[in-house]
């Protein structure tokens, strides 16, 4: 956000009938989707035996091989789940993948006791362990990233499929949905990341590869802390798919353009998976050429500085200094990026304090004066003591996370020579002094 406004079956055999020509047998009642698998080993445990099919389907992913994707699926699944895999096997066809693996974790096993009897009917035993998708997005991501699926498998004899992908969520275990689960995806890579798409979004990722690259060079150009420099922006379709996508069910979808995630972050070994630049469906087509590349530049600078950003640091200073960066060469002055604080400073209402945490975590005219005032605050430090002085304040605080009042003023002493009172006295006169 900106002031301007992230399995297969077991080996063995089992002789069937196969039509010629190459064409796949038409599954009916009780009859395998795919390729069946040999008969399996009774030397197999459960979990040997499900991480043979898991490995299956995501080999099946790897080659583009339907029938040994939908062999994975239980012949006795519901048919709305057997429609949906289906689905998501085309959808994947444009993705191109580094990795695509998926780990079991045995030991962590819900117990489905109580699951319905349409989502056991018909199979010798259910199991719902835990299984994590593990994938990489080739021109995207550096290193893999993992995220959770709600997956339940069913043993028919001595064969386990996979059973369904949401009968879990009643138990609180709910499958990850990517931009795969809703819709074909098309991937347009640059030199510095990817857009992953859908169908039909020509236009707008044209506007948005026009700016990525030069976006990312424009956030190296001040951020001094190596980073990949590479970027995943996806375009959802749908304000559900962008929920999804950010992994938060109350995200405000409706009033934000923009918003950069990361599944694990690790401040210890500058480890971060799954940074991508989520965009808005609706609002970020509506932007100007000037305002979509501030937005841009002020989220590819949360992807660029997420290493070394710890939780609990000011978030006036995270959102101040990317918009700085997001603004920094854009000629946009306060008064036309800053409209409601300068508002306020010509009716002689000035900021008091450095802006709270808690203001970032409104909606509306508030949230949109939380960010007008840490920009205009990231632009007077700049201003005041240099460029160098406010990466350095950046990188202080940020690295110290949740301090006290007492140690945020000895760091802000120790960068800039003043505490929070004097800080923010500059800061005021700066804001009467640009009305003039």
């Amino acid at each position: 956000m900106g002031a301007a406004v992230a399995a297969v079956l077991l080996l063995g055999i089992t002789i069937v009938s196969l039509p010629s020509a190459g064409q796949a047998p038409a599954p009916g009642p009780g009859q395998p989707l795919g390729v069946v698998s040999p008969q399996p080993r009774a030397d197999l445990t459960r979990a040997d035996a499900v991480t043979a099919l898991l490995d299956r389907r995501a080999q099946a992913v790897r080659d583009r091989d339907e029938r040994a994707f939908l062999a994975t699926i239980d012949p006795e699944a519901d048919d709305a789940f057997v429609a949906t895999q289906r689905r998501l096997y085309d959808n994947l066809a444009g993705v191109p993948f580094d990795e695509w693996t998926y780990q079991l974790s045995p030991d962590d096993t819900l117990d489905v006791a109580d699951l319905p009897e349409e989502d056991t009917d018909g199979a010798d035993e259910v199991w719902a362990p835990a299984v994590d998708l593990r994938y990489a997005l080739r021109g995207g991501d550096v290193v893999p990233t993992s995220r959770a699926m709600g997956y339940l498998f069913a043993r028919h004899g001595a064969t386990w499929y996979l059973r369904s992908d949401s009968a879990l969520d009643r138990l609180g275990r709910r499958s990850w949905r990517g931009p795969w689960d809703y819709g074909p995806c098309v991937v347009t890579p640059t030199e510095h990341g990817i857009v992953v798409s859908h169908p039909g979004d020509g236009p707008m990722v044209k506007r948005l590869t026009g700016e990525l690259d030069d976006s990312v060079r424009a956030v190296s150009a001040l951020w001094p802390t190596s980073w990949p420099e590479r970027v995943v922006l996806m375009l959802p379709d749908s304000p559900s798919e962008m929920r999804a996508l950010v992994g938060a069910k109350d995200f405000p979808v409706d009033a934000v353009v923009a918003v950069a995630v990361a599944d694990r972050v690790d401040n210890a070994t500058r480890e971060v998976t799954g940074q991508r630049v989520v965009l808005s469906p609706t609002g970020v087509r509506a932007l100007s050429a000037t305002s979509l590349r501030v937005v841009l530049r002020h989220e590819i600078t949360h992807v660029a500085a997420r290493a070394d950003t710890v939780d609990g640091s000011p978030t006036w200073l995270l959102e101040g200094f990317a918009d700085y960066v997001g603004y920094r060469d854009s000629g946009v002055t306060l008064a036309e990026g800053a409209p409601d604080l300068m508002g306020e400073v010509r009716s002689e209402r000035l900021p008091e304090s450095l802006p709270e945490d808690r203001a970032f975590r409104m909606s509306g005219p508030d949230l949109d004066q939380a960010y007008q005032e840490s920009w205009s605050l990231a632009k007077y430090i700049a201003g005041e003591y240099g460029e160098q002085r406010l990466v350095s304040l950046y990188r202080e605080l940020a690295a110290a996370g949740a301090v006290s009042a007492r140690e945020t003023d000895g760091l802000l002493r120790g960068v800039l020579g003043v505490d929070r009172a004097a800080l923010v006295q500059g800061w005021r006169a700066y804001l009467l002094a640009a009305l003039e």
